[in-house]
């Protein structure tokens, strides 16, 4: 399981989005627009590639465009109401842990696998954790700790290791 460079790089480049607007929060509108050339400088990524996430980010409502001298991309909302998970599906990058295709009957032979719950559920606790993390939560440094054991678990049982046995 990961998450292609599609995924990844359209929450680096948002996430530096967020972070240059954040330091003009006098502006309602959340300071000057910024240049994809300026975020595919800064986080190291090719200017081709994310006019093309830009595109999907734009049509998702996610960010505003300016033309023009001076122009770029806003955040279209606020940073903590724009989710990761939000980025990641708007440039179509589905999270999934399985090696089924969307829509097939099954993975092995057209038969669901003995692992498929396994994965299905792990992909889904990863969007769900995606989720509930906010561009303003990455920016803020609001990530290390929050992939907890839910309360309602039991600690799993200990390893049996062979000089155990």
């Amino acid at each position: 399981m990961r998450l292609s460079t599609r995924g990844r790089y359209a929450v680096m480049a948002m996430v530096e989005l967020a972070a240059r607007q954040q330091g003009c929060a006098a502006d309602p509108r959340g300071g000057r627009p910024v240049s994809l050339a300026e975020l595919a400088q800064a986080q190291l990524l090719s200017l081709a590639y994310l006019e093309q996430l830009f595109g999907n980010l734009r049509r998702a409502g996610l960010v505003a465009s300016a033309r023009g001298p001076g122009g770029g991309y806003r955040l279209a909302r606020p940073a903590d109401a724009i989710a990761i998970a939000e980025i990641v599906e708007a440039v179509d990058e589905p999270i999934r842990a399985t090696r089924c295709e969307q829509g097939s009957p099954g993975c092995l032979a057209g038969q669901r696998c003995l692992t498929h719950d396994l994965w299905s559920e792990l992909g889904e606790q990863i969007r769900l954790f995606l989720a509930h993390v906010t561009l303003a939560d990455v920016v803020a440094g609001r990530i290390v700790g929050r992939a907890a054991v839910p309360h309602d678990r039991a600690a799993p049982p200990p390893a049996v290791t062979e000089a155990a046995q």
